[in-house]
């Protein structure tokens, strides 16, 4: 029976017109008709082929036809991601979306008409999946129906709700909704109350809200406990076998304070020839999460832990990310080492990756690492002396790396972070400025020479694996951001064939560091990227300047890091046979889509989270007087981010001594008679007038 690579194959051919089932499977001499059906039907759901008018099967790329996933706007028109991360995205106005909402996967037909360096545009001619089966958002009831807001403002329609489907339901409650009815011209989508989540106003629903929202899971199956309740929660001596016996090294893990689940510990010694030796000890979930198991199942859905602003949802149970899996201080643990000589320049001249045990011996905050290095701290020099020698040399070490790194063109910004504290009811009580110190460095630079070691090796081995990787930008993208950039007198080189490199981003990054208007430019530099994915191929990392690089330091909380772990540890056993090289590469595709899918949705609701918190946190700060740094300009207004990283908007109407012009091209707000202007980077007194914590809105006026 022939399999999917080898149907695409054949239809790739130039001599290939569009044929219906029957006469490809004649072409093909299939069979099994029914097998083959089953297999043109997933192709067709995948919107790898397309199903024309006249019942014949064709390739998309050659009927000017995308297949890809919608990305909506609150405005009402979308843009559709294509599938081939390569194809540029094809903008798709509100009525030609064709019901097509919000994350569908669709396939849209380019227009023609456009002329040459236009952004594409077409319209959506079929759904392959529809990605809104239930949507959460606020219920408001009438006499004879009722209707739903969703909290996600991209779907663009308010849900209609039949008044025997409200499922009691009351105005203002938060609720989960089944779509019944898919919208149409004119109509809006129907739906029935599935659940009913609590008032709005409710502690603890917001964040629940957002749980339901994006899909989390809650809680893991009751079978997948049950297998991880067998697994032994101490090392034992048969799990000792074939490893390399590393609990003599002065090992420690350095993480946040709050930390529970410790993926990596670090050690470092120096060699008799001057040279580095570092060892970095991941935890080695593989040898407990068997492939195919149902602990292995639940954690690809998963895909990765998600890390809310008031709790985690793991990937993998708490006895294992939390127990046994944990690089704990103190008790024996299964690892799966990098050790890695390093010579002065931070190049690695020497690397082994090897299965083994170890014991950490202390288990350290960034917070006290920075305090012995930075500050001296007396106290804490004398409780952790045996291994203060370390940390300077892993400081030596780590500049050393840092330094190799953005001499090659590593992109490196560094953008300010927050956290928000919550109190015991989950109200919003601080909002905390997290600085990136040198023992984040530290773990941030032993973290990436490991990835890119291991994904090095494996290259040359040529066996299937798992990428990280992240393209260069699109040249339209490219010549958009030079657009912006030349506002402030700034302009991103490429060679001669147009080719970008990162070295000329980061060159950006270093003139604009500690100006006015550096964290507006590294936004939107960012927002001109791709975005970083998986993939099965090595495709490099435009953001780091390397050719390889995976992910392999973080296998309890990203699926992409287990998977590989097994890769390593099958090559370092019998080997792989040709049958199992293939199965794996095919597995490999797999994990590479759900694991970039899941990683989106993980972000979105993260962000959301801390978004929705520093939104109520401001609440109690109505009318206070606040200085802040314009962060964005429009043609209604401007934004101000405070130093606490909360953004809220000046509208232009507020501005009540001059009528004010939106310059765009210098992206600044002008005043007609008075001449006084607003733009990027400058400071200004502002007064806090409203919060809304629904619709995530701050306003401000100008003192």
């Amino acid at each position: 029976m022939i399999n999917k690579e080898e149907l695409l194959e054949f239809m790739w051919c130039n001599s290939y017109k569009p044929l219906s089932a029957e006469e490809l499977a004649e072409s093909l001499k299939i069979a099994d008709r029914s097998a083959f059906g089953q297999l043109l039907r997933e192709l067709e759901e995948e919107g790898k082929i397309v199903l024309n008018r006249k019942g014949r099967y064709g390739l998309p790329q050659k009927m000017n036809l995308v297949a890809g996933r919608l990305q909506g706007s609150p405005k009402g028109f979308a843009f559709l991601i294509p599938d081939d991360p390569a194809e540029q995205d094809v903008y798709v106005k509100n009525e030609d979306l064709n019901g097509a909402m919000h994350n569908d996967r669709v396939i849209v037909r380019l227009y023609r008409h456009l002329e040459e360096n236009r952004k594409r545009e077409g319209e959506v001619i079929r759904i392959l999946k529809r990605a809104n089966q239930q949507v959460v958002g606020t219920f408001e009831s009438s006499r004879n129906f009722g209707f739903v807001t969703p909290d996600e403002k991209r779907l663009g329609y308010d849900i209609f709700i039949p008044k025997n489907e409200a499922g009691g339901a009351k105005t203002g409650d938060k609720v989960v909704v089944e779509i019944t009815a898919w919208p149409e011209p004119r109509r809006n989508p129907e739906g029935r109350v599935l659940e009913v989540l609590g008032q709005k106003d409710q502690p603890g629903i917001d964040i629940l809200s957002i749980v339901r929202k994006y899909h989390l899971p809650e809680a893991f199956p009751e079978e997948v406990l049950k297998e991880a309740a067998k697994i032994p929660a101490v090392v034992r001596e048969e799990d000792k076998k074939g490893r390399r016996d590393l609990r003599h090294l002065p090992m420690v893990t350095i993480d946040g304070e709050d930390a529970k689940d410790l993926d990596d510990a670090v050690s470092l010694e120096i060699l008799a020839n001057g040279h580095y030796y570092l060892g970095v000890h991941i935890a080695d979930v593989s040898y407990y999460v068997k492939e195919g198991s149902l602990l292995d199942e639940e954690a690809l859905k998963r895909a990765t832990s998600v890390y809310l602003v008031d709790r985690v949802i793991p990937m993998l149970p708490p006895q294992l990310s939390n127990g046994i899996c944990s690089l704990n201080a103190g008790v024996e643990r299964l690892a799966l080492s990098c050790l890695m000589e390093i010579n002065t320049e931070g190049e690695v001249v020497n690397h082994e990756i090897v299965p083994s045990v170890i014991v950490v011996k202390e288990r350290m905050s960034y917070t006290a690492v920075r305090k012995i290095l930075e500050e001296q701290d007396a106290e804490l020099i004398n409780r952790y002396r045996d291994y203060v020698p370390i940390f300077e040399q892993m400081r030596e070490l780590c500049l050393i790396l840092r330094e190799k790194r953005l001499k090659r063109g590593a992109i490196d910004f560094d953008f300010p972070e927050s956290q928000v504290i919550l109190d015991a009811q989950g109200k919003p009580v601080e909002i905390i400025q997290r600085e990136r110190s040198i023992a984040e460095m530290i773990i941030e630079e032993f973290m990436i020479a490991t990835n890119e070691t291991v994904s090095e090796e494996f290259f040359w081995r040529e066996l299937p694996f798992l990428y990280r990787v992240h393209e260069k930008p699109d040249l339209d993208d490219l010549t958009e951001l030079n657009e912006f950039l030349g506002i402030f007198g700034y302009h991103i080189k490429t060679n001669r064939q147009g080719v970008v490199s990162p070295r000329n981003f980061q060159q950006i990054v270093e003139k604009i560091k500690g100006r006015p208007e550096e964290k507006m430019i590294s936004l939107v530099m960012l927002r001109s990227m791709k975005h970083a994915r998986y993939a099965a191929e090595a495709l490099g990392h435009f953001g780091l300047a390397a050719k390889y690089y995976s992910h392999f330091t973080a296998p309890i909380r990203r699926y992409p890091d287990l998977a590989i772990h097994r890769v390593i540890r099958e090559a370092q056993g019998k080997g792989m046979g040709e049958k199992r090289r293939k199965k794996l590469a095919y597995l490999m595709e797999q994990y590479a889509e759900q694991s970039s899918i899941q990683e989106k949705v993980a972000e979105d609701a993260e962000r959301e989270s801390v978004d929705l918190k520093k939104v109520e946190y401001m609440q109690d700060f109505v009318g206070e007087v606040f200085t802040g740094t314009i962060s964005g300009v429009t043609s209604f207004g401007f934004f101000v981010e405070l130093p606490i990283t909360v953004e809220g908007l000046v509208h232009v109407s507020t501005l009540n001594d001059d009528y004010y012009q939106f310059v765009e091209k210098q992206l600044m707000l002008i005043g007609d008679n008075t001449k006084k202007v607003y733009r990027i980077g400058d400071e200004v007194e502002v007064v806090l007038v409203k919060v809304n914590v629904e619709e995530r809105q701050i306003d401000f006026e100008v003192v």
